[in-house]
């Protein structure tokens, strides 16, 4: 039991580390090649903000475990709503001004959606792995097709551009870029298989342990970035950060479990869990887009956020 709980800790730690290295190396290198801030922000940043995700996800998959890739993607997206984002808010009330989020915001509720119609027959098909995979690079499409048209000035980019690192020689970004991609699946394995020995401990299905700790664990880079970003008051980064991670999530993500690993999943999975992505994300888009025009995410609506989050762990550990 002790391997297993220094292998999830040790796992962890080094999969955040290796994920930020990564975005460091990634971001920089895009930055020597002219890439608009924006550009990078909405695609390499947004991905590998969810690299800790993907290599678990494909890890678990490989390992026949599709119910915690499964788990994983949907508990992520639900702490970094209501933990994340909660926890944040706490901190100070967040501010949303950028036109760009509140176009971005739609379309991660319309794939959440999309997400929803994979899964409710209980089934994850190969094919509808690559529906997933295909709706992203469509987006993607569309996210630089933006970035290089668009030329009105967003706050969003104001943040963005002074989050990515500057002056880093090309031979550096690719080394972080190298080390990265190296300690990411590494660390992934070494994590998940800690997470089963725990999970078979204690009695926990594979969908819980991937709902809860896996999930929490890998939405630690978003955490560490969002409390980073309202202190600087950089606040549409702050939503800009989850709403692009929770959209990777829902495409890329889930999207793996049905390439590697396509079968039937856990009907909790289907029903309970993703009706409570869906009722987060709408919840968010709520807050960020009803009348007015400039939104705040107050401490109080962090208190209901981190009062969710603990209300869901509950129920989950209680049924599983």
């Amino acid at each position: 039991m002790l391997v297993n709980i220094l292998m999830l800790v040790v796992g962890l730690a080094v999969l955040v580390w290796s994920a930020d290295r990564f975005v460091y190396g990634a971001a920089a290198f895009a930055r020597n090649l002219g890439l608009p801030p924006m550009l990078i922000g909405l695609t390499i940043v947004a991905m590998g903000s969810s690299a800790p995700e993907m290599f678990v996800a494909a890890t678990a998959s490989m390992d026949g475990m599709r119910d915690t890739a499964i788990g994983n993607v949907l508990g992520s997206n639900i702490a970094n709503i209501t933990l994340i984002l909660g926890l944040t808010a706490l901190l100070g009330a967040i501010s949303v001004g950028s036109q760009t989020l509140k176009r971005e915001i739609p379309i991660m509720l319309a794939a959440t959606v999309f997400a929803g119609f994979t899964l409710h027959d209980n089934v994850l098909t190969r094919v509808e792995g690559i529906m997933l995979l295909v709706t992203l690079l469509g987006l993607m499409g569309y996210f630089i097709w933006q970035a290089t048209h668009d030329k009105t000035t967003d706050s969003l980019d104001t943040e963005m551009d002074s989050e990515i690192p500057k002056d880093v020689p090309t031979f550096h970004a690719i080394i972080w870029l190298t080390v990265g991609i190296i300690l990411l699946p590494l660390s992934a394995g070494w994590m998940v298989d800690g997470a089963v020995g725990i999970a078979k401990f204690y009695g926990l299905s594979d969908l819980v342990i991937g709902l809860t700790i896996i999930a929490v664990g890998t939405s630690l880079p978003e955490l560490a970035a969002c409390i980073a970003g309202v202190l600087k008051k950089e606040h549409d980064l702050v939503i800009g950060n989850i709403v692009g991670s929770n959209l990777f999530n829902i495409l890329a993500v889930l999207a793996l479990p049905g390439l590697i690993s396509p079968g039937e999943i856990d009907t909790s999975a289907s029903g309970r869990d993703f009706y409570m992505v869906l009722g987060t994300s709408a919840a968010l888009a709520v807050l960020v887009l009803s009348s007015g025009a400039k939104q705040q995410l107050t401490r109080w609506h962090g208190t209901l956020l981190l009062i969710t989050f603990i209300a869901y762990q509950v129920i989950v550990f209680q049924s599983h």
